[in-house]
């Protein structure tokens, strides 16, 4: 009687430090599947010694896989928890595990980058610039604090979630689990940065309408009704063009010969 075989914390640590690279890995047919399968070959070895059992469960790991690469460690524990099931249990459906790849990836990616790419980034990028703008050192330095701390959690706790988790959390994801996590953290994503648009989107306009000893200027007469209006406004435009699918470059060098020319001609102030 063969004993059972087990997945230790060794290899689960190695999936978390081989997902590492990720993004360094992609490819346009099968995106991040080689990045997928290199994170588990500690796992696929120490299941399967047999050279033809390994070269089987690569295969499984080379099928399309694209999420967001901080998610991708939780998923990485799911399949290292059910490939432990297959290699104790020769009767276990392999498909499954791909099928549980194809069901987790479209969600945690919607989470991870509503989290990661939409709200953490633009976060810490915020927190480092404005330092950055006043000469300190630590903006940069807490750039990579708040984006990367965060991010290295979720991995090294996500991949051992996942293996703890296995098969159960597919069948959690089916009540819309996932769905009202994504909904949740898009509502708190979209707060945070909204709240920074008073702060980070700076349009001062300087022109006078009135004279006298202290002259009243648009500016005074905008923040007069409403504070702010203008950042307001020209975000709702940008985002109104993003939506509508202008061109990225095109906005930012409209943005870029506008304020020259704003501050040429003293139409924009700082």
């Amino acid at each position: 009687m063969t004993s059972e075989k087990k997945i230790t914390k060794k290899e689960l640590k190695g999936i978390f430090w081989r997902s590492m690279p990720m993004e360094a890995s992609f490819n346009y047919e099968r995106m991040m599947s080689i990045a997928f399968g290199f994170s588990m070959m500690g796992v696929i070895k120490k299941l399967y010694p047999k050279l033809h059992d390994q070269k089987e469960a690569l295969k499984r790991h080379l099928e399309f896989f694209n999420c967001t690469s901080a998610m991708s460690p939780f998923i990485l524990g799911v399949a290292a928890s059910m490939e432990e099931k297959k290699a104790n249990d020769p009767e276990f459906d392999v498909s499954s595990i791909n099928a549980m790849k194809v069901g987790l990836m479209g969600p945690l990616a919607g989470i991870g980058d509503s989290f990661f790419w939409g709200t953490l980034r633009i976060i810490a990028s915020g927190i480092g610039i404005s330092l950055a703008k006043q000469g300190s050192v630590l903006g940069p330095l807490l750039f990579l604090v708040i984006y990367n701390v965060p991010n290295l959690l979720v991995r090294y706790y996500g991949t051992m979630l996942g293996y703890k988790t296995g098969v159960t959390f597919v069948e959690k994801m089916a009540s819309g689990l996932m769905d009202n996590i994504t909904f949740a953290l898009n509502i708190l994503g979209n707060t945070v940065i909204g709240g920074m648009i008073a702060s980070m989107v700076i349009v001062k306009l300087p022109t006078k309408i009135a004279g006298g000893k202290d002259p009243q200027t648009i500016q005074t007469l905008l923040d007069s009704i409403l504070p702010n209006a203008v950042p307001l406004l020209l975000t709702f435009f940008i985002a109104y063009l993003l939506k509508k699918k202008v061109n990225v470059f095109v906005i930012l060098l409209v943005i870029i010969i506008i304020s020259v020319l704003g501050a040429q001609f003293g139409f924009l102030g700082k």
